[in-house]
């Protein structure tokens, strides 16, 4: 049972007057249906992981508007579906995670902007820089430039958002170009309302279908040598025709200020972190309006110099406030106004840090510095300095609360992932075989990187692990181990990883956890994971599908080697794995450690218990505990599983002054406890027990019995 988004979905039936509220991506969501789009793709991950997953679930909607919907293998193919907008007036969008995704996109990106699209290319990333980031931290600005795509920075409420997708698709159709519109965290997140219109059915659909095909054109392919001509277009005619749009559509925001001395030019999407800068700083009055200008651009690259030449050239000095480096948006501002020759003095990350989040924190610092040079009347009355002392002594007032620095929290497998057993498996045998090389890859079973684990020399992208370790498994004795999910295996690590170490003969050991999802970005479906929407829908086309499986893909290739195993079987596993370390064969060596995603099956089954619960029949949850009489102190158990449930907690024994292990009632009864403790050969303390709800009366007998004969014992 996956996360239900149906409340979300009713939402997009939301006519014109009606308003809609929820959050930015959602916004979004509705927005592509107002703008009339013919088909929608993507990959999943956060912070826009819910688009895609929303219109997944939305699917008769969607067909009602003759939206086709496809969420993609990977980040490449979803680029590649922009292709039916270069020779087909048809509106598309696609969306991904950046910067990761944009960099496996890169190939059809960069082939798409070379030619221009004719029907409007809009291609939605998740800013994810900053303190919640979860990835690399580098932006999509770099990439837009490069390419010559044009980059939207929405402000970060909803209106301003939803106009920004509607005018996207304008922007891209007029200057024939992709359009890319970053959605930072808090964007993504943000809650708001907007005046919703009426959803668009596209001219060209999968229920309004072109009788014949585009005829063929050779300037339109990514080919030469049209390509020089394309280069050309693109850094005249197109950015040209952009600038116009932008300066014409006024997709920049212009705040007037009181005090025309100085101004201020903002990424939009940064704006509301600004404005709380400066109503902290007393800058804002009880109006919402702010007493310096401000130039608000929702439109990153291109730049417009004669909106920013109107801007800067009246005033002593302009502050860019940029998030990240290189100063991108600094640099060309500066280059245009030397060239029309204003003096007027350009600040930035000399006022601002280089790299990192502006927080409110830091933007208050930033323009406290500058207003303290540029206009001092106001800089030097200004209360920054009183506001970081605040923030300081709440910072020392904590502390002395807690008396002791707070525990570190890494990230950790949720209790019963059927990850942490492979892992403890994997500890065992290093235990036998001495420490070898590690390549981790992106997914949840990078957590093993952390404490108790501590697994991991690199990693290098999503299903990269194995092609990572290439050249390293050609100089050392030990094999070297690669682990990758289900996802990754999908997505990238078939034949970047698999098939290229078939071909060059190399040696390894690769483990793939398949626990069925995409578990790393909100457990969505993969080719191989069982009756699942897309493929019960997929299966209606054709009944006579064969189920697709990892082992059937690994053997299709000419893997040689494979075991499939169990995760929660830690003994086999460990043997398994021992079996490929010091096996004969030479050549790739592949162990498919198989495991639902808890949080699926959770989600799976508590709905079925509570519905039995309610019907008051008999329901059994399974728990472990720890006998403490047993339980040295020793703690073995929680190094080589690490499960958030087991702890520790003060013994009720006077003369053990070690704390013993403890079970919490977080417990859901995956068993690893107790098979760690077999496999590892460690202290019988662990118990198991049924805790039935709704007992029959022959379990209420059995207990009775049970109940008798222990105190017959006690006694």
């Amino acid at each position: 049972m996956e996360v239900s988004f149906s409340k979300e979905i009713e939402k997009l039936r939301l006519g014109d007057g009606e308003t809609f509220h929820g959050e930015g991506i959602l916004a979004v969501t509705k927005a592509l249906l107002q703008s009339g789009v013919s088909y929608i793709g993507g990959y999943q991950g956060a912070p826009v992981s819910h688009l895609i997953d929303v219109m997944v679930q939305a699917t008769p909607e969607m067909s009602e508007l003759g939206v086709h919907v496809e969420p993609c293998t990977n980040e490449a193919s979803a680029a590649a579906m922009l292709g039916a907008s270069i020779m087909y007036p048809v509106r598309g969008a696609v969306t991904w995670k950046s910067i990761v995704g944009t960099n496996v996109a890169a190939d059809a990106l960069s082939n798409l902007a070379s030619p221009g699209v004719m029907g409007g290319a809009l291609i939605i990333v998740g800013e994810d820089y900053g303190e919640g980031s979860s990835v690399i931290q580098e932006r999509t600005h770099a990439f837009a430039m490069k390419s010559t795509m044009w980059l939207v920075d929405p402000r970060p409420n909803l209106p301003s958002i939803v106009n920004c997708v509607e005018k996207s698709f304008e922007l891209s159709e007029t200057s024939n170009t992709p359009v890319m519109l970053e959605l930072r965290i808090r964007a993504c997140h943000v809650q708001g309302s907007f005046e919703a219109k009426d959803n668009i059915a596209a001219d060209v659909s999968t229920t309004r279908r072109l009788a014949e095909p585009a005829p063929h054109n050779y300037d339109q392919l990514a080919h030469p040598p049209v390509t020089f001509n394309q280069e050309r277009l693109k850094s005249s005619e197109r950015m040209q025709t952009a600038r116009d749009f932008i300066q014409a559509e006024k997709l920049n925001e212009l705040f007037e200020g009181t005090q025309s001395d100085v101004g201020l030019i903002v990424q939009g999407g940064l704006y509301s972190s600004l404005m709380l800068a400066l109503a902290e700083l007393g800058l804002v009055g009880t109006d919402g309006k702010c007493e310096l200008p401000i130039l608000a651009l929702n439109v990153v690259y291109p730049l417009v110099p004669d909106e920013l030449v109107e801007f800067a050239s009246d005033k002593k000095a302009v502050l860019v406030i940029e998030e990240g480096q290189p100063e991108y948006i600094e640099n060309e501002i500066s280059t245009l106004l030397r060239r029309a020759e204003v003096s007027t003095k350009l600040a930035g990350k000399d006022c601002l840090p280089m790299a990192g989040e502006y927080t409110s924190e830091v933007l208050i610092a930033g323009v406290g510095k500058f207003l303290r040079e540029h206009l001092p009347k106001i800089g030097n009355s200004l209360k920054d300095d009183e506001f970081a002392d605040e923030v300081d002594s709440l910072r020392k007032q904590a502390s002395e609360l807690l008396s002791e620095p707070v525990p570190p929290r890494p990230p950790n497998f949720c209790t019963g992932c059927p990850e942490r057993p492979f892992f403890t498996a994997l500890k065992l045998a290093e235990r036998e075989v001495g420490s070898f090389h590690y390549s981790a890859d992106i997914g949840c079973h990078s957590f093993a990187t952390f404490a108790p684990f501590n697994f991991g020399n690199s990693i290098l992208g999503y299903g990269m692990s194995l092609a990572s370790n290439a050249s390293v498994a050609s100089f050392q004795e030990k094999r070297p181990v690669a682990v990758m999910g289900d996802g990754g295996f999908w997505h990238n690590g078939l034949l970047s990883g698999v098939t290229s170490r078939l071909m060059n003969g190399g040696d390894g050991i690769l483990v793939i956890m398949k626990n069925g999802y995409t578990s790393a970005t909100g457990t969505q479906e993969v080719i191989s994971s069982p009756n699942t929407q897309i493929k019960l829908a997929s299966a209606e086309k054709s009944a006579t599908q064969d189920e697709t499986t990892i082992e059937k893909a690994l053997k299709g290739v000419g893997v040689k080697w494979q075991r499939t195993v169990h995760t929660y079987k830690v003994s086999q596993m460990r043997d398994t794995l021992l079996e490929a370390f010091r096996t004969k064969f030479d050549g790739l060596k592949v162990i498919v450690a198989e495991g639902e995603c808890q949080l699926e099956r959770q989600r799976r089954i508590k709905p079925i218990r509570s519905k039995a619960l309610a019907r008051g029949e008999r329901v059994i949850r399974t728990r472990f505990g720890i006998d403490e009489d047993t339980c040295t102190g020793d703690h073995s158990c929680i190094r080589l599983s690490g499960c958030p449930t087991l702890t520790v907690k003060s013994s009720s024994d006077p003369l053990k002054t070690d704390p013993v292990a403890h079970v919490t009632n977080g417990c859901v009864g995956c068993g690893l406890c107790g098979e760690v403790a077999h496999a590892a050969t460690l202290c019988p303390s662990f118990w198991r027990a049924d805790i039935i709800s709704n007992p029959t009366w022959w379990d209420r007998l059995k207990a009775s019995l049970r109940g008798y004969v222990t105190g017959l014992k006690t006694a």
